[in-house]
Formats: C-alpha cells, structure tokens, sequence
C-alpha cells in the first residue's frame, strides 16, 4: 500500500518508539503497553495517510470529485453551484483535481478550527484555496481544516497544468473540501452519498448554458 510522503513521520516515529520500548523494556508489562500503542498508532496512521491506486474516470466534460468523504451540501447562488464534502478521520484524505486545466492561484487563509461539519466551517476556519482555469470556465477547490485537521498541504503552485484526477494536496486528520463549480453545470451528487476522488462524477457540463 502507497502512503504520501507526509505521512511518513507520523507512521515511522511512533513505531519505532514503540519497538524501542519493547525491546528496551524486556518486555515488561507496563512499558511493552505503551510500546504496542504507540505501535497502533502507527499503524492507523499508515491507514491514514494512505495513498490507493484508482483508475481516474474518463468523459468528455466531466468534473470529478477533488475528495473522498461524504457530501454535506449541495448549494447554488446567481454565480456558481457548489459541493462541499466532509472527510472523517477513515477516509483518504489526499485531494485531486477535478478537471484538466491551470492552476491560476493558491491562496492561504488562516482562520479558526471550528469542526468541519459546523455549518460555518467553511467561511472562518484555516484553508487553501486553488483555483483552476481550463477553456470553460474556473472551478475552485477549497482544503478546509477542522477541529483535528491543522493543515491544509497543496503540491500544485500557480502555472502548473493539470489532467483530470491529477493529485494536488492533502489535509492532516478529519476535515471538508469544497468544489466551486460555474452555473451551467448538472450536478450529479446528493447530499449524504459517498464519494471518491478522481472516479466519483460530480457533474457535467451543460453545453446549451455554455
């Protein structure tokens, strides 16, 4: 199993400790405990910052899923519709990109830790914000931290071209991503249905709007 490179402190550190302290202890009741959690904790880590081989979805106009997780929202207002999608602590938490296109922009915002399913989450706490472009239209890919996810990690920087299910970044521990799409897209997603990123089709392009 793949795991992405940031998860490597987080699965190496704590079972080495852990094995040291077995060892070290002599296998000693108290200390042998310690060292078979700490060995637990890395291994949910290693779960955790799993990183699985998918087969991307393909499609004229399509707009996949940036995320796995379960869709919290599906909204609409006079410019974009939008889906935000919440990830517990079980899902993989590596984001792609939802279409071809180039990344115009990625924006950092600090703010709050509120939970990521706190219907305000998404406007006050910390999060990354990349924008893509491609010849339609722009869609926007929000990394929303939450009360466990501390950061928000982007691999994509401005100028970077992308395919669809392209990777581009990761949140640390439970958290929501948001996808701003522009109006004349068919959502294809409900609220409450699971999703996965690259494969899950969000939406379509309705070409009679474009």
């Amino acid at each position: 199993m793949q795991v992405v490179r940031e998860g490597y402190p987080f699965v190496m550190v704590p079972f080495v400790l852990g094995l040291a302290m077995i060892v070290v202890s002599g296998f000693g009741m108290i200390s042998s405990t310690i060292g078979i959690l700490f060995i637990l904790v890395a291994l949910f880590c290693l779960y955790f910052f799993r990183d699985p081989k998918i087969e991307i979805t393909k499609g004229d106009g399509l707009i996949l899923s940036p995320c796995n997780g379960t869709v919290l929202e599906v909204s609409e207002n006079e410019t974009e519709k939008i889906i935000r999608v919440f990830l517990s602590v079980l899902d993989v938490h590596l984001q792609r990109s939802p279409v071809a296109g180039k990344v115009l922009s990625v924006e950092h915002k600090s703010g709050k830790f509120l939970k990521a399913m706190d219907p305000q989450a998404h406007i006050v706490n910390e999060q990354n914000i990349i924008t893509i472009e491609n010849e339609n239209t722009k869609y926007i890919v929000k990394q929303i931290a939450g009360v466990l996810a501390r950061r928000c990690v982007s691999w994509v920087k401005p100028g970077d071209v992308l395919n669809i299910g392209n990777k581009i970044g990761l949140i640390k521990f439970s958290s929501q991503v948001d996808l701003h799409m522009p109006k004349n897209v068919d959502v294809k997603v409900k609220k409450g249905e699971k999703v996965i990123a690259g494969v899950t089709i969000f939406a379509t392009l309705n070409k009679e709007l474009v």
